[in-house]
């Protein structure tokens, strides 16, 4: 069955979208599902949940938004505005005669704007930027751009928003961006075999074995939540059939295992292993391994067995640990980025701009705060992001700070990618 992706955004960039990237997209489908107002962006999420495999956005910030509402469940991406987006609408702002020196441009980073004007070899030092961030409302937008019109004399306003592009044209000379081609198809054929990726890994075959001291009969109803079937064993340890996707979800990405604690409660000792594999022979291995890798960890513990040996080590009382990661150990020497995504549970791309973060910190630290504002995520997802990252063994609790912020001081993380 083909893929549907859904695309999001003002009604002619969806069609642009939708025209470019039909021909690129394969066997998926496009579905157009614009707004009058990127305010909608939730609403057409959530109603895009049964019809809709992937999320393409048309540009940060209905992206954003939707992340900011928690309501992003599936792959998702967004066309990006880059410098060669900005370049050619300068080109056009000059072939009409315009001053692009005294312009005014929102949602672009700053260093990348004054990168490739200067590559341009166009003045810079009369140029206003308000780079896009979490939270930046349309109206404060249309503000910056009649702000820089009227103190600092800009001539134009390039906005990458098409709810501000309809204020800011009745008020002042107005340049709306529009993603290019090259970037559309480029992150289109993204999404599509991401999307397509993940497919196949949840159909993937997930095996568990349940080591237990004696019987037990309230286990059927523990692992029903995983939604397969329960048999014994020769050995008396307990097998349990699901898949992939149904794990993950279930263990909130490998970081816990909800009737772990039961277990151990009624039984003193629990051990229990997934194997995850392509065949149901390579997942029963991996299981195998996974339960003895369990029962050395300590008295209740789970353990996730891949390929490539990865072991992710969930203890009891969901304090999940990664594989030889020791609480309050220094951070595990850098790995394949593709290996430690996978370990990790989160996507090369998280990773990449984690780094980043990790890079500009100048030995602070990082906190739940600040992932969350790097990211544009909120903060639970941020605080879910760093734990992983620990339990991966590549993130340390240093201490906490206040930062100029009330209530409880959040944590402060060190962060070697």
């Amino acid at each position: 069955m083909p893929l549907t992706v859904g695309v999001i955004g003002p009604e002619d960039l969806v069609h642009k979208v939708v025209a470019v990237g039909g021909q690129a997209a394969g066997p998926a489908r496009l579905l157009p599902l614009p707004y009058r107002h990127e305010d909608e962006t939730t609403d057409l999420v959530t109603g895009a949940r049964s019809r809709a495999d992937a999320l393409l956005f048309t540009g940060v910030v209905p992206h954003t938004l939707a992340g900011a509402a928690g309501v992003l469940d599936r792959p998702a991406m967004y066309v990006p505005y880059n410098g060669a987006t900005l370049l050619r609408a300068l080109v056009e702002l000059l072939r009409l005669g315009h001053d692009v020196a005294r312009v005014s441009i929102d949602t672009l980073r700053r260093d990348e704007v004054l990168e490739t004007m200067a590559e341009a070899k166009l003045p810079t030092d009369r140029v206003r930027v308000l780079p896009y961030r979490p939270g930046l409302t349309s109206q404060e937008i249309v503000d910056f751009h009649l702000e820089a019109r009227d103190s600092k004399k800009t001539r134009v306003a390039i906005t990458c928003l098409g709810s501000a592009y309809h204020v800011l044209e009745q008020q002042t000379h107005a340049v709306r961006l529009a993603p290019s081609r090259h970037s559309i198809l480029a992150t289109l054929q993204a999404l599509v075999l991401t999307t397509a990726g993940q497919h196949s890994g949840d159909a993937q075959v997930a095996l568990g074995i349940i080591d237990l001291p004696g019987a037990d009969a309230r286990l059927a109803e523990d692992i029903r939540v995983l939604g397969g079937s329960l048999a014994e064993l020769p050995d008396g340890r307990r097998l349990v059939v699901t898949t992939r996707g149904v794990l993950e979800t279930v263990t909130e990405r490998f970081t816990c295992i909800p009737f772990l604690d039961g277990l151990a409660s009624r039984h003193g000792t629990a051990h229990v292993g997934f194997g995850l594999g392509r065949t149901a022979a390579e997942a029963e291995a991996l299981a195998r391994r996974a339960v003895n890798r369990a029962r050395s960890v300590g008295a209740a513990a789970g353990v996730v067995s891949m390929a490539d040996d990865v072991d992710l080590v969930i203890a009891a009382g969901g304090t999940g640990a990664a594989a030889d990661a020791d609480a309050g150990a220094e951070p595990a020497a850098p790995e394949s980025p593709a290996l430690l995504a996978r370990r990790a549970g989160l996507h090369p791309h998280t990773l990449d701009r984690l780094r980043e973060l990790a890079a500009a910190d100048g030995g602070a630290g990082v906190t739940a705060h600040l992932v969350a504002e790097h990211l544009s995520v909120q903060q639970r997802t941020a605080r879910r992001i760093l734990k992983r990252l620990e339990r991966a063994g590549v993130a340390v609790p240093t201490g906490s700070r206040q930062d100029g912020r009330t209530g409880r001081p959040p944590t402060v993380y060190r962060v070697h990618l």
